[in-house]
């Protein structure tokens, strides 16, 4: 559920659910991807596919990063807890996230379906 108060959107979180922007702020979306970027590491070396992952997140960086930026340009969607830093056109932030994504996907599939 989103509210609207004096024209500024607030997520109304469920009862028991932290609000971790209210801690990190601007570094909101850095912090969340370097929890899960660390995660995606650990599953990654774990599973030995680090070099697997690396090759999968190059193939797609490229198409990430025109969609990214189209559909930031277009006012698609906004980032609200950032830093502020942009670097090719899209928030810093987004770069890395067009890293994390693809190789937590990798991890998890090398994870559950790689050789032991």
């Amino acid at each position: 559920m989103v509210l609207v108060v004096e024209h500024v959107a607030c997520v109304v979180l469920p009862l028991g659910v932290p609000d971790v922007g209210a801690v990190f702020g601007p570094y909101t979306y850095l912090a969340s991807e370097v929890a899960f970027g660390a995660l995606a590491v650990a599953l990654l070396y774990r599973a030995g596919a680090l070099r697997r992952a690396g090759v999968t997140v190059a193939a797609l960086y490229p198409v990430a990063y025109v969609w990214d930026w189209y559909t930031l340009t277009i006012g698609v969607f906004a980032i609200q807890l950032r830093t502020g830093v942009d670097f090719l056109g899209i928030p810093v932030e987004e770069h890395i996230f067009m890293v994390v994504v693809p190789a937590l996907v990798v991890a998890f599939h090398e994870t559950i379906h790689g050789q032991d």
